[in-house]
């Protein structure tokens, strides 16, 4: 097993890859530090911890849409999420950004 240290959010990580999947692992590292920017640039959450699970949950909930067959095509965007919050990087996320701030209460710890 091949191993790659790749950059996330400006922290170096050293990561196992197969033979043959580094292209792969490149371009999934390249959308969760593309992803977790956008929510540490958009000012409202700055843990690293909040920003990798919002992170997370954003990426899972896209997969789950393309899945089901729901994902918005060019022609037809997604629809935005109910919120009052317009600091969030993604309108589309803004409204899971606020029911999970909600969720973790003002501490922001999950457990």
């Amino acid at each position: 097993m091949k191993q790659l240290e790749v950059q996330i959010m400006g922290q170096s990580y050293l990561l196992g890859c197969p033979e043959g999947g580094e292209s792969r692992l490149l371009e999934a590292v390249e959308k969760v530090d593309s992803a977790m920017c956008k929510i540490r640039d958009a000012g409202k959450v700055r843990a690293r911890d909040r920003i990798a699970v919002l992170t997370a949950l954003n990426l899972a909930f896209d997969l789950a849409d393309r899945d089901a067959g729901t994902l918005a095509t060019p022609s037809q965007p997604a629809p935005a999420a109910p919120s009052t919050n317009t600091t969030a990087a993604d309108p589309s996320h803004a409204g899971l950004i606020d029911r999970l701030d909600k969720a973790l209460g003002s501490d922001g710890r999950l457990i």
